[in-house]
């Protein structure tokens, strides 16, 4: 089916709204039958912060959409529908039949894989009642097909970097300029901690659009105290336990989905749906541990195995902080096995790495025409002066740093691409839920 979906437009890619209005009023407008709606820009940490805001509403009681991508393993895991008790993801039977029912109502008409998808997220999220709908736009915001989307209960804009400039121009500024595109006249938005030129372009929107600003390090904070996450705004201090998830970033992305929630009249949650939500939020293949599997087991005995989807150069920086942080706490040598698609910048990427490690493989992104050959991956690899092996896959990789004689049991890291941890998670036998 998503052959056959896919066929319907000759580019994966081709932003712009038109196609979407059409598809819309030719399927009733659900968009306009949704849930009340919390949506979602940025570069970097769209899918974490997400997952907080998940975990925070579940555990105050309410029921909770989300529409988010792209999958790792199966395309259900992109449609998560509410339900008293948690939410679970749509079932094979629904899902086809959605995406049935919108390829038949578009009746030919030119539309994006991505649009159908989107279209299919608005008719299901339509038809099953709950309490919020949270809706992660695909890519860039003015022209991403969430955005017809007319009045969200709340924008939000995760951290804004230098990605898919192809399509979103090649400034911060430019790229920065389509995520705030989807701030709505009078609705708060909720912004992460930009780099002076982006938070001008977030600050000079919401102006224009009269869209009352909550911009962390100025309404809001968050920091590490004691290992303990600590947000404060003008309503007061919230001292909770430290995110599951790992990493630093985690602890902002968090903070991000505690002030959304709390700029939000309509909620009124206690301390402890915020304390439970924070602890148990998960988001796989972002510096998501692999402690077993198929796929695990093929590396050193001892090893530690960790799967980040990271693919940009802001990516990279927060996941090597992240292992720099484990290495002051137990240190080990550090491989890196990196794939990439082609369109992505391994020399930014691979430089954060540099002074952890001189060890990186590199594999091609498995079944992906546009992945990075690794013999470019490793030229850059090279390039920032490090010792570099190709494989023809994650599997071959491990294996092969098996037959290495280690002191000390080393910490492998699998990153580069979504498009890589979705295989290694479906090799793994970990696949998402």
């Amino acid at each position: 089916m998503i052959t056959r979906l896919s066929a319907l437009h000759p580019s994966r890619i081709d932003l712009s709204l038109d196609r979407m209005h059409g598809l819309m009023e030719r399927l009733g407008h659900p968009e306009r039958k949704l849930p009340p709606v919390i949506h979602v820009a940025g570069t970097n940490g769209k899918g974490s912060t997400i997952a907080y805001l998940r975990a925070i509403l579940e555990a105050a009681g309410l029921s909770v959409h989300v529409f988010t991508s792209p999958y790792l393993v199966r395309l259900n895991e992109c449609y998560r529908l509410g339900a008293a008790g948690g939410g679970k993801l749509v079932s094979d039977d629904e899902l086809r039949g959605t995406l049935e029912h919108c390829e038949h109502v578009n009746a030919g008409n030119p539309v994006t894989i991505f649009e159908i998808e989107t279209a299919a997220a608005f008719c299901l999220f339509a038809k099953h009642p709950a309490d919020v709908a949270l809706l992660e736009v695909g890519l860039g915001g003015r022209l991403d097909s969430t955005n017809v989307v007319e009045t969200p209960l709340a924008s939000v804009i995760t951290p804004v970097s230098m990605d898919h400039m192809e399509f979103l121009g090649d400034t911060l500024t430019s790229i920065a300029s389509e995520k705030a595109a989807i701030i709505k006249r009078k609705v708060p938005v909720i912004c992460a901690e930009q780099a002076p030129e982006a938070m001008a372009v977030v600050e000079a929107q919401a102006d224009r659009m009269r869209a009352p600003l909550h911009a962390a390090g100025q309404q809001w904070h968050v920091s590490v105290e004691r290992g303990r996450l600590v947000y404060q705004d003008d309503r007061g201090l919230l001292d909770l336990a430290a995110p599951r998830l790992f990493g630093r970033h985690q602890f902002d992305n968090a903070g991000l989905a505690i002030a959304t929630l709390r700029a939000i009249d309509a909620f009124k949650l206690n301390i402890a749906a915020y304390e439970t939500g924070i602890v148990s939020a998960e988001w796989p293949a972002r510096m998501q541990r692999l402690a077993s599997g198929a796929l695990v087991c093929q590396g050193p005995q001892g090893c530690e195995v960790w799967l980040d989807g990271g693919h940009n150069a802001e990516g990279g920086r927060v996941t090597a902080a992240a292992l720099g942080d484990l290495e002051e706490r137990v240190p080990r040598p550090l491989v890196v096995i990196a794939g990439m698609m082609d369109n992505k910048d391994a020399d930014a990427f691979l430089a954060n790495f540099a002074g952890l490690t001189r060890h990186i493989i590199a594999v091609p992104v498995p079944r992906r025409d546009n992945g990075m050959p690794p013999e470019r991956l490793a030229d850059a690899a090279r390039a920032q002066g490090m010792r570099v092996e190709i494989a023809t896959g994650v599997d071959t990789a491990l294996q092969r740093l098996a037959a290495l004689a280690y002191e000390v049991p080393p910490r492998i890291l699998i990153t580069g691409s979504l498009y890589l941890a979705g295989p290694v998670l479906a090799a793994n036998g970990t696949s998402p839920e």
